[in-house]
């Protein structure tokens, strides 16, 4: 029997690490196969490095950070701020939906300080809806997968949409027995340290995580460390129970 598959679609490096590490470690731990997707490189992520320079090295970090976790690192697909909801983008990201083929998409809440993030979600959601569409074309082709697939978004960062309302999740993961290897996947980002604290204010990169991880956590009201997640609407993508990351997970369901 194959391995139950999740696929964690994310804009930038280290994105994964800030809100959906911790649950996929803990896939990982119970044998599931899990796969990562940045779609931009991080090529802006530097005010001293170019543009190859620093999306090199910010891949070679993710993909680091994917191997510290046991995950599956595809390589990005266009720069950074480059990750439009387009027919060119969306082929190649259909193209890997239908070869991971998962049970479990991962990716960022709908709605999120940045388009980039919320562009991501989009191509992710539609590949997937697509992934057993033979007339749609993907790049490179790839036929048409049939199974279900659940979608999950994860909370935006900072818990807060970008008018500053806190963002609910449908349920919490637990993530307290990963902490430590969570902020080890994202100490693999060494080069986003300086770069967030010059561009964003994140004096502390790594606590910043694990800050907003704890505030998860105490929206749970049980979890010391939490990710928080929404289910999207079943249609054309499974059945209307299925929910297997919350199952799996024994997730703390709040609606």
């Amino acid at each position: 029997m194959s391995k139950r598959r999740v696929f964690a679609i994310a804009a930038h490096p280290d994105d994964i690490e800030f809100v959906m590490a911790g649950t996929l470690l803990r896939l990982i731990d119970l044998g599931w196969e899990a796969h990562v997707l940045h779609v931009a490189s991080g090529s802006c992520g530097s005010d001293r490095l170019d543009a190859g320079t620093i999306a090199r090295r910010r891949s070679a970090e993710a993909c680091a950070a994917a191997e510290l976790a046991g995950a599956v690192y595809h390589p990005p697909l266009v720069a950074d701020i480059e990750i439009f909801y387009e027919r060119k983008l969306l082929a190649q990201v259909g193209a890997l939906v239908r070869e991971v083929a998962p049970e479990v998409v991962l990716t960022h809440a709908p709605s999120d300080y940045m388009e980039d993030h919320m562009n991501a979600g989009r191509l992710a959601v539609t590949a997937a809806f697509c992934r057993g569409m033979p007339n749609f074309p993907t790049d490179p082709p790839r036929h048409a997968v049939s199974g279900d697939v659940v979608i999950y978004h994860a909370q935006p960062h900072g818990n807060r949409d970008p008018l500053g309302d806190l963002v609910q999740p449908h349920f919490f993961v637990d993530v307290s027995s990963v902490i430590e290897r969570k902020r080890a996947m994202l100490a693999c980002h060494t080069s986003q340290r300086e770069w967030l604290d010059v561009s964003q204010g994140m004096d502390s990169y790594l606590q910043t995580m694990q800050d907003l991880t704890a505030e998860t956590g105490k929206l749970s009201g049980a979890f010391q460390y939490a990710e928080g997640w929404r289910r999207r609407l079943h249609y054309g993508c499974c059945a209307a129970d299925a929910d297997p990351l919350c199952v799996a997970l024994n997730g703390l369901r709040t609606v």
